[in-house]
């Protein structure tokens, strides 16, 4: 696996705190705040983080029947090891950094998502080849703040910047500007460059748009941008969530776009339509998808926004700029020929969903895969057409099955992986899930704050 920046630079004279970040598999951003000093003195040999990062649903208790790695069960320490690389100045006073989790004896805990997606690329750069991702952060804004939020259970909030739906609507009120002002300057004051943000489709959502680039930086700065939302939210006295439907009404997503790079080209690029390398990707792409499921997709609510016509992929197919498909291919330029993998929801873990789209590439590059024909009409209501798993239990099945995942991502981070889906599974239906309405209570308590 490729080194990480290990040798600490000078903090700034006036830091009194250092964060240490890092997400955890459910995609909860965690850390600790360390004195200056302490920091210096384990930068390099790491921090000491409880096994339980890893253990933990998101009600905050521990997952249970299915077997353990070898470094969980018993409360030991994992070592995070920052990646100086990462380290920016948040606020005044306070520095912040991402790392990894590792064993003590210096095995990567394979589970944790910022190695798992640097294993794949560096699979990826045995083979030549290197990748750019981009990925559309999709949030939605209510008037409430947090603490009014957790007052009414999550429910019956009110969109920010009133109840028109329609994407792109510029007509909004000034509160909902002002706050996705203050984002994009506080992602600015840290060093992540942003494209573009707008209105989405449902009321109070919003869509943000980062630069592409390599897939590790474009995660970190994933994760730090969703904390900013967070931050910047409480403080202007509203709340945000990345739910995968966070209402009865529209879901939202977490597209991911990816090109591949060789000697400097785009080999997704061909003058005349896809290129050999892309139908390849988007072979290995299809083959793994209803297992790949389980991971852009996972937590209960997530299947909530698999409804046909409404917008989200529902079948496993793929199409030259049809957005109806899970895979769109947009092809006919030396630069942004690319492939859009629409089936994670805004609740997916970015570096593992990152990781295991890689997966599926290198499968099929390395098998020579081809696809079936490209989707050309509308891929909903299709009774031809194979559909994405319709709940966690059947996506965490399809995961356990897939051979080609199981080879790429491991079998402990796939055993874990499923291990915890159907605990989620059990969590719901005996904690107060309602399998039959909209959205239960129980989903929005566990899941409108976390991940």
């Amino acid at each position: 696996m490729s080194e990480i920046a290990t040798t600490a630079p000078a903090l700034e004279p006036d830091v009194h705190t250092v964060r240490i970040e890092s997400t955890n598999h459910d995609g909860s951003f965690h850390g600790k705040n360390v004195a200056p000093k302490k920091f210096a003195a384990s930068a390099e040999s790491g921090f000491a983080v409880a096994d339980l990062l890893f253990g933990l649903d998101l009600g905050n208790a521990p997952t249970m029947g299915f077997a353990y790695p070898s470094w969980r069960g018993h409360l030991a320490d994992l070592q995070f090891r920052p990646d100086m690389s990462t380290l920016v100045q948040w606020e005044p006073g306070l520095q912040s950094v991402i790392g990894d989790y590792w064993q003590a004896d210096g095995t990567p805990i394979g589970i944790c998502p910022r190695n798992l997606a640097r294993k794949l690329v560096d699979r990826l750069a045995t083979r030549g080849f290197t990748a750019t991702i981009a990925v559309e952060i999709e949030a939605t804004v209510f008037q409430e703040s947090v603490h009014e939020a957790r007052a009414k259970g999550y429910r019956d909030l009110t969109p920010l910047g009133g109840s028109a739906g329609t994407a792109y609507n510029l007509a909004k009120s000034k509160d909902w500007v002002d706050y996705m002002s203050a984002v994009v300057r506080r992602l600015e004051q840290i060093g992540i460059e942003w494209e573009a943000w707008s209105d989405e489709d449902a009321a109070g959502q919003v869509e943000l748009n980062l630069i592409p680039g390599d897939p590790i930086s474009v995660c970190d700065n994933w994760a730090r941008a969703r904390q900013v939302m967070r931050e910047v939210a409480f403080e202007l006295g509203h709340t945000v969530t990345f739910m995968a439907k966070p209402t009865a009404g529209y879901g939202q997503a977490s597209h991911v776009n990816l090109s591949l790079q060789r000697d400097g080209a785009n080999v997704f690029y061909a003058p005349d339509g896809p290129s050999d390398m892309m139908r390849h990707a988007v072979a290995g792409l299809l083959a793994t998808m209803r297992g790949a499921a389980s991971v852009m997709l996972p937590q209960i609510t997530s299947f909530r926004r698999l409804v046909d016509l409404s917008g989200p992929p529902t079948t496993v197919t793929w199409g030259i700029a049809n957005k109806s498909t899970a895979v769109r291919a947009v092809v006919g330029h030396p630069a942004y020929s690319r492939l859009e993998y629409r089936v994670p929801g805004a609740d997916a873990n970015l570096y593992l969903a990152v990781a295991t789209i890689l997966a599926g590439v290198i499968a099929g590059i390395d098998g020579e895969l081809e696809p079936a024909d490209p989707v050309s009409d509308l891929a909903w209501c299709v009774p031809d057409l194979e559909r994405l798993p319709e709940t966690i239990t059947k996506a965490a099945d399809a995961l356990e099955a897939d051979l080609i995942l199981r080879e790429q991502l491991g079998d402990e981070f796939v055993d874990y992986w499923v291990g915890t889906r159907r605990w989620e599974w059990m969590q719901f239906h005996t904690a107060g899930g309602d399998s039959f309405s909209e959205l239960s209570e129980w989903e929005s308590k566990r899941y409108f704050e976390f991940p």
